[in-house]
């Protein structure tokens, strides 16, 4: 069991941010279990609070933007990137500007900041997406593609291919998340001279310089740009370097063009919120494609914990054989829909049924195609909850119980002979007056078969 961390103490970075060309103080402070990774607008009233989410993404121009009821984080992928490279699950990261500081171009020093504070493991329990099957997704315009398949750990790869001889093809591999602290995170962003034109010709790149941007010539430097770019950079002479690049920056790693996309891909891969255990393979990665998957997976979690089955031991010793059921509810055969409670809390309950070709109501339900009435497993449910709800009070026996309401029914599957029903109630709010609110859910063969609000009350046995 991998309990969840957070940074010990509070630590802040200082800097410009890419784009905005804004001074900005950046702090890391600890934060809550489940809290995850949430930014804070200091330098605005009421201190907003974004969640890195991906459904905040608003456009994957020149970085991942989010934006949360107007109010903007940009280029937030390179921090992120470093929170999960550094294993660290809940941060609150404050800022007073609506862009971290570009540092230089990559998460080096957001790695160190998080060293510096210090790292310490909470009570809770981290949770992850198991990936058991392929999960793809294409952007048919650039022909970029990111999967992600079954594997125990967190692995990433990347592959780069830009069509241009100066970068050539590329590419990166992270085996394990404890490589990307020496691996990938010093790992700058770059850009191609034609890019940077354009973003200079644009007012863009405000906060760039040669130490935080590898920039490959891929064309031919007219005398026009050479005096724009000694302009924007504030350098009195600017060359090109044998390989390609511009000078006053010497590259980490070959590859770095390479483990510059991974780290990208591990930074907007962070907001889908959850830890994969998965293998990323990404071929020609960008922020568009990378968030696109992310809220693809995001979508997969979210449907996969709604009709997630729960685990339960359905052979052990029960809390209640039916026998004991029959003490406390009034229902006898053919009308008593349970046969087990195999476990019980303040707040919950299990019951259990075996559904046999003996049952009365497949008699008529249908002949030649026996299914069990949806209305009889929601009954079913019920009397599961009605145990609950009884277990209340100390007389249970002189109690009955009452439907007042049944809300959002749902029937996903058919149950059939030589099932076996599991049914799974909880409270929704705290039982008063003997009135039980409850979500009362149906198991079958791995699968939700029905799901229900149900609303009963007890009365006295007159």
């Amino acid at each position: 069991m991998v309990k969840q961390t957070t940074i010990k103490n509070e630590v802040s970075l200082t800097g410009v941010g890419l784009h905005t060309g804004k001074e900005v103080k950046m702090t890391f402070k600890p934060a809550p279990v489940n809290n995850g990774y949430t930014f804070v607008r200091l330098d605005l009233e009421g201190h907003p609070v974004i969640e890195a989410d991906a459904s905040y993404v608003v456009n994957t121009q020149r970085g991942t933007n989010l934006e949360k009821r107007g109010v903007k984080i940009q280029t937030s992928e390179h921090v992120l990137a470093a929170l999960v490279g550094c294993d660290v699950d809940n941060v609150i990261i404050e800022l007073d500007a609506s862009e971290p500081p570009i540092m230089d171009g990559s998460s080096k020093y957001f790695v160190e900041a998080i060293e510096k504070a210090g790292i310490v493991q909470q009570e809770a329990e981290r949770v992850y997406y198991t990936v058991r099957e392929v999960i793809s997704y294409t952007d048919e315009a650039t022909g970029s593609e990111i999967i992600v398949m079954p594997a125990d750990d967190y692995q990433v790869t990347t592959m780069v291919d830009f069509g241009t001889k100066v970068l050539g093809t590329q590419n990166a591999t992270m085996k394990n998340i404890s490589e990307f602290k020496d691996e990938i995170a010093n790992s700058r962003t770059f850009s191609f001279l034609h890019e940077l034109e354009a973003l200079l010709d644009n007012g863009l790149i405000k906060g760039g310089d040669l130490n935080n941007a590898i920039v490959y010539v891929d064309k031919e430097i007219s005398e026009n740009t050479m005096e724009n770019l000694k302009t924007a950079f504030g350098k009195d002479n600017i060359s090109v370097k044998p390989n390609g690049i511009l000078d006053n920056l010497t590259l980490h790693h070959p590859n770095e063009a390479a483990r510059h996309k991974l780290l990208d891909v591990v930074g907007d891969l962070a907001l889908i919120g959850i830890r994969i255990k998965g293998k990323i393979i990404a071929n020609k990665p960008g922020h568009f494609v990378n968030t696109q998957f992310a809220k693809k997976i995001q979508k997969i979690i979210k449907i996969e914990q709604r009709n997630q089955v729960p685990t339960f031991d359905i052979y052990k010793e029960p809390l209640m054989d039916v026998n004991k059921i029959m003490s406390m509810l009034p229902h006898r055969p053919p009308f008593l829909l349970v046969d087990k409670i195999l476990e019980m809390s303040d707040n919950h309950v299990v019951g259990l049924k075996n559904v046999t070709m003996n049952e009365s109501f497949f008699v008529g339900h249908f002949p030649g195609a026996p299914v069990m009435p949806g209305v009889l497993i929601v009954e079913a449910m019920a009397q599961t909850g009605g145990i609950l709800i009884l277990s209340s009070v100390p007389d249970p026996e002189n109690y009955l119980t009452y439907f007042m309401k049944i809300d959002n029914v749902k029937f996903k599957q058919k149950v059939l002979p030589g099932d076996t029903l599991v049914f799974y109630c909880d409270l929704i709010s705290p039982i008063r007056r003997g009135i039980c609110h409850m979500q009362a859910k149906a198991y079958a063969n791995n699968k939700l078969v029905a799901e229900a609000e149900l609303m009963a009350q007890i009365a006295k046995n007159s």
